[in-house]
């Protein structure tokens, strides 16, 4: 599920979204739970591996560098 954008003239530096499409709560709901689906894997992955805040900053920072 995805929010659409409401594009207008003049408005392309600016990204507006349809915020009252999530007014509806049955809609809210199921944005909510998509997104917690789109995002359980990397959930997963950090409980997996006991990652601590430090860790994944030096993942990133190993990364940064590399490139």
């Amino acid at each position: 599920m995805k929010l659409k954008k409401n594009w207008t003239a003049g408005q392309t530096a600016i990204q507006r979204f349809n915020t009252a499409f999530l007014r509806d709560t049955d809609r809210l709901n199921e944005f909510k739970i998509a997104l917690n689906n789109r995002f359980q894997a990397l959930q997963d992955l950090l409980k997996e591996k006991e990652t601590t805040m430090e860790d994944n900053w030096k993942g990133v920072k190993e990364a940064l560098t590399s490139t």
